[in-house]
């Protein structure tokens, strides 16, 4: 059987702005971070098979 889902954070006021403001403008990653965080997510992948 499926667990309820618990209530989540709302956000007002500033904190709010500034979160539909990432959310529309994301950072930017360079190709050398790409290329880390795909080899990171490779190897925890790894780890993760038996």
């Amino acid at each position: 059987m499926a667990r309820p889902i618990k209530e989540t954070l709302i956000l007002y006021g500033e904190d709010a702005r500034r979160f539909l403001e990432r959310m529309k403008n994301p950072p930017k990653e360079t190709k050398e971070e790409r290329e880390r965080r795909l080899k990171d997510y490779e190897a925890a992948m790894k780890m993760l098979k038996v």
